[in-house]
Order: structure tokens, then sequence, then C-alpha cells
């Protein structure tokens, strides 16, 4: 019987070894392991591919940003108890950002299409204390809608994307800055480099992007202890700085991401084609959009049965996300109106193989399964 694993990072990695290691050994050869080359040159590479003039390269996605917002602190933008929209389906990273900076999250429930923030939600949620809101690209769907951009606008708002999982995805609704690449939609945006994702690095890495000079200047001292110049501190800061050889790293698979892309949206279509088994909801494709598909996530009501009869028959599978930030130990007393959608997703929701080396002839005998559950 054919294994069809969920993710195997060795398998994923393994048609960029040769460049990978080539890098590696140039990094150490070179002998210069932070603040160098590799890193200016990706911050260069990931700016144009987002279409925004600044990108901060940074030790996770999560302390990207936890830096945005501090930076946005710093500059007098955000105060204590301020409160941030998040949409209430996305990964606890997005909630722990806003509360380590004393800010206080509000969430919002989603679109049942998209699986995103629904901007139509927002009016009933802002209040005085209301100053950004954060769209979460969810599994490569770019959320950004006309509503969203003029609520926004009408109330002052900031629009922080959490851009983790949708480098290269683009939005069928333009920008603030005349874009419509995710990552370029906003004020600023988080990225992830965690080894999972799209461009992952074989570590941990996150970067900043914005087209605000004076926000990019303050993220950059922040992640770098707070110092603007060498042994100068204007901010009691962090160590957030990503190093030399994960730059290396996610420069040779940048040069592939785009036609990775393109693959893991034509496994995504046929997943959508072959997959015909009433009991299982494929996920949207949506037209006028680039999707990058991070997960390609199918919505099933005996969740457990499903996945112990894909494992029977070889295909792995995985779960984004079983438990929602309100529902955490952590958040037990957080504030939130009724998030129905939320709930029900996170009790249907299963992730099927898509990352490499999954190709559509894996997608139509995967389909041919879980047609048979």
């Amino acid at each position: 019987m054919k294994q069809y694993p969920f993710l195997d990072l060795a398998l994923t990695n393994a048609p960029y070894m040769a460049e990978l290691k080539a890098a590696a050994c140039e990094v150490i050869e070179r002998g210069r392991y932070l603040h160098s080359q590799q890193t200016e040159l990706l911050e260069q590479e990931i700016a144009a591919l987002c279409q925004v003039r600044h990108c901060i390269t940074v030790s996770n996605g999560l302390d990207a940003l936890r830096l945005i917002l501090r930076a946005y602190k710093e500059l007098g933008l955000l105060h204590d108890g301020d409160e941030i929209i998040v949409p209430a389906n996305t990964y606890v990273a997005s909630v722990l950002a806003v509360s380590d900076n004393g800010l206080t999250p509000v969430l919002c429930d989603i679109r049942e299409d998209t699986m995103n923030l629904d901007s139509s939600l927002l009016e009933g949620l802002i209040t005085e204390r209301t100053r950004a809101v954060m769209p979460v690209h969810l599994y490569g769907t770019p959320c950004c809608d006309p509503t969203l951009l003029q609520t926004a606008r009408e109330h002052n708002l900031l629009i922080i994307e959490d851009n983790a999982q949708a480098i290269g995805a683009v939005s069928d609704t333009t920008g603030l800055h005349g874009t419509n690449v995710t990552g370029g939609l906003g004020h600023a945006a988080g990225m992830s480099f965690y080894p999972t994702k799209n461009l992952g690095a074989l570590g941990d890495g996150g970067a900043v992007l914005t087209n605000d000079d004076t926000l990019a200047a303050t993220v950059r001292a922040l992640a770098n202890y707070g110092s603007d110049r060498r042994y100068h501190n204007i901010y009691q800061g962090y160590n957030c700085r990503l190093d030399e050889i994960q730059a290396a790293m996610l420069r040779v698979k940048l040069r592939f991401l785009g036609e990775d892309n393109v693959i893991r949206n034509t496994v995504a279509c046929t997943y959508n084609e072959c997959i015909t088994n009433p009991r299982v909801k494929t996920p949207v494709i949506f037209e006028g959009m680039q999707q990058t598909w991070h997960q390609y996530v199918v919505r099933v009501e005996q969740r457990d049965a499903f996945r112990t009869f894909l494992a029977d028959n070889g295909v792995g599978t995985d779960i984004h996300y079983a438990i929602p930030p309100h529902k955490q130990p952590c958040y037990s007393d957080l504030r939130h109106a009724s998030l129905p959608l939320t709930e029900r997703l996170a009790d249907e929701v299963v992730s099927l193989p898509i990352a490499h080396p999954i190709m559509p002839d894996d997608a139509r005998a995967i389909a041919n399964i879980i047609n048979r559950f």
C-alpha cells in the first residue's frame, strides 16, 4: 500500500538539498553569521516579492507580530488596553502577540467560504478603544475586501496582516498602497518561515513587512536589543534576529516558491475536482485570487472516523486548528461575542497532504480513497 504522509520535511527539501548544502557552506566559510550579506539580500528579495519598501527579518512569526505592535506603542499609536480585532479562527500566535503587548484581543467570527475574518461583523465589535484589525490570511487564502478597508479608513484603524501562511498570495482586492499581494495590503505585516511553511527555513525565522519608514526603523531597532547603532540602545528591546545560515536557506528556497505554489494550486484543484464524497466538504477556490494552499482543509462531521479511515489506507492528515484561541486555558477569561462558525469548524476541519512530494496524481489517488469513506 502506497503511503501518503501528511508532511515529510526531508522529502520536501530533497529537491534543493545540494543548493542548501552549498549555501550553508558558503556562509560558514565567509565567517559572518549575523547581519551580513545573506540577510540583506533576503530582505530585498522578500520586499520585492510582496511589493513593499521594507522587510526586516526576525527570529520567528510570533516575534514579527509582537515587534509590530510594540513598535506602534513606542510610536504612540497604540497604548496599554487598546483593542485589536483578531479572527477567532487562527493559530494562537495571532492572539499571543496582542496580549503580550498589554493590548486587548477582541475576537471576530469568520466567513464560512473563506474561513477568514468576516469583515461584515467589524462594525459591531468596534469601541472607543479599538485601534487595529489583524486579518489572517489563513491556509493561504487572502483576507482583504472593500468592507474591511472601508471600515478601517472610517475608524482610523491600523491594518496589521498576519501573513504567516500566505507568502506569494494575491488578493482580488487592492490594498492601501496599490498592491494586491498579501503582506503589502495593510500598514504592516508579520511573516513566518517556520519549516512547514510554503517558504520554510531549516530552523525558525520570520519577517516584518511595511511601507512605513519610521515603523521599519523602530522594528529593526527593537529586534536588535533596541539599538539604532552599536552600543546605543534607544529602546528596551529584544534579541529577535535571523541568522545568516537561515537567510541563505530561505534564499535558495525562495527561487522555487512560485513553482511550488503553482503545484500546490494544481493539487488543490485536483482534490476539488476528484473528491465527490458528499460527506466531505472541500474548500472554495476563488476566481481572481491566487491562493497559496499552505493547507488544503476539508470539513467532515465524522472527523475522527474519517482520519482513522485515511490512516488505515496510508493517508496522513492533521488538524488546523482543533482548539481555537478562546478555548485555550491561557485565554479562559478572554471576552468575546458568539463565535458559532469558528467553533463548528474547530470540530470539522481536516488538513490533507499538499506539500511536496504530493503531486496531482497523488491527489487523485487520495481522492479515490476519500470517496470510499
